[in-house]
C-alpha cells in the first residue's frame, strides 16, 4: 500500500509519500480501506518533535494520522462478523497510522458512518466534533447570549458557530482573511471580523458597535494570542472564557495561551477555565466518556444540527496539508483521501 511515513522530526517536507507492507490487524482489531484521514494540528506538534499530551514521541519511522473512515475489509480474532464490509470511522487515540491506504483499528473504537456522511465529514465529527462536544458542556449558549469564537472558520470553530446560531445566541465569529469570514457568515454567524486587517482596537469596536452597548457572555478560545486576550476584553461582568486550544502560539509551547494582568478577570467578574483533559472527560460520564462524546458529534451530524466544514488533499499532499495547517491557510477540518 501507499502511506505517508515520517523518517526524522522536523518540517512539513519530511513526511513522505511511499510504498510500505500493508498492515494486519491483530486479535480485537479490523482492518479499514482509508477513504478518509484527519489532520489535527496536533499531527503537525507531533512531526515537528513536540511530545505534547503523548505518552512518548513514536518510533520512528512513523506512519503519523488517529483519524481514519473508510471500509472495513478485514477483521482480526474476536471481532464480530457483522463489522466486515461495513463503513466505520474511528479515532485511534494515540496509536499512529491513518496517513495510508490501509489502516488498523480496535474494533472497539468502531462507530459506524451515518447515513447522510461522507468518510471526511463523519472523520471530522469523530475529531473536531468530539472536542466541540466536550467545550459544549462547560457553557451552553442561549438566546440571552453573545458568543465570540475567535478561529470561527476553523473545524471546532464551524462547529461551534452553528450550535451557538441553533441555540439562538448572537454569534460573533473571528478569522483571518475576507475567504474564511465569508465562511464564518455562512455558516451562520451574525457578524464575522477580519481581526488580522485590523489592529485590536480597531476590529473590537467594530464589534462594540455592532453590539450596541451589550457585552459578549462567551469566549470559546482556541486561539489564545491577541486575537484571544482582545475577545476576552469584550466580555462583560459574568463573563465566561472556555480555553480548548493556543493554536496562536503553537500547541507544543508550553507556554501558549493568555497571560492576564493580576486581578483583572476577578475585577472585571469573569472566569477563564481551561477544559481540554480529565476535566473534560469527567464531565462527559460514563464508562467510556470519548465514545460518549464521539456519538453525540455524529449523532449532530446525523440529524442536520451541525454540518462539518472539510478541505480536503489528496493523501500524496500530506506535506502541503501539514504545511498549509501550521500557517493558518485552511478552512475546516483538514482531511487526506487515498
Amino acid at each position: 500500500m501507499h502511506a505517508i511515513q515520517l523518517h526524522a522530526f522536523g518540517p512539513a517536507e519530511n513526511l513522505r509519500y511511499e510504498e510500505v507492507a500493508d498492515p494486519v490487524p491483530g486479535p480485537g482489531q479490523v482492518l479499514i480501506a482509508v477513504a478518509a484521514a484527519g489532520v489535527h494540528l496536533l499531527d503537525t506538534a507531533i512531526r515537528s518533535g513536540h511530545q505534547g499530551p503523548l505518552p512518548e514521541l513514536p518510533e520512528l519511522p512513523t506512519v503519523p494520522g488517529r483519524e481514519v473512515a473508510g471500509t472495513v475489509t478485514a477483521l482480526g480474532a474476536g471481532v464480530d462478523a457483522d463489522w466486515l464490509g461495513r463503513e466505520a470511522v474511528a479515532h485511534l487515540g494515540f496509536a499512529p497510522g491513518g496517513y495510508a491506504e490501509l489502516a488498523v483499528a480496535e474494533a472497539d473504537r468502531l462507530h459506524r458512518v451515518p447515513p447522510g456522511l461522507d468518510a471526511a465529514e463523519a472523520v471530522a465529527m469523530i475529531g473536531t466534533g468530539r472536542t466541540t462536544m466536550g467545550v459544549l458542556q462547560f457553557a451552553e449558549p442561549g438566546p440571552d447570549d453573545v458568543v465570540v469564537v475567535p478561529a470561527a472558520a476553523g473545524g471546532i470553530g464551524t462547529l461551534l458557530v452553528q450550535h451557538a446560531k441553533n441555540a439562538g445566541a448572537t454569534v460573533i465569529g473571528l478569522a483571518g482573511g475576507p475567504g474564511k469570514t465569508s465562511r464564518v457568515r455562512a455558516a451562520g454567524a451574525d457578524l464575522a471580523v477580519d481581526y488580522r486587517d485590523d489592529a485590536p482596537s480597531r476590529w473590537t469596536e467594530k464589534v462594540r458597535a455592532f453590539l450596541g452597548g451589550r457585552h459578549a457572555t462567551i469566549v470559546f478560545d482556541g486561539v489564545g494570542g491577541a486575537a484571544g486576550r482582545s475577545a476576552v476584553d469584550l466580555l462583560g461582568p459574568g463573563g465566561r472564557h472556555i480555553v480548548f486550544g493556543w493554536s496562536a502560539d503553537g500547541i507544543g509551547d508550553a507556554d501558549g495561551g493568555i497571560a492576564f494582568p493580576d486581578g483583572y478577570l476577578d475585577e472585571r467578574g469573569i472566569t477563564s477555565e481551561t477544559v481540554l483533559g480529565p476535566k473534560m472527560m469527567r464531565l462527559a460520564g460514563g464508562d467510556s466518556p470519548i465514545r460518549t462524546l464521539e456519538l453525540r458529534a455524529l449523532a449532530a451530524a446525523a440529524d442536520g444540527r451541525l454540518s462539518p466544514a472539510v478541505q480536503r488533499y489528496p493523501l500524496a499532499e500530506a506535506a502541503a496539508a501539514h504545511h498549509d495547517l501550521e500557517h493558518r491557510a485552511t478552512v475546516g477540518k483538514v482531511v487526506l483521501e487515498p
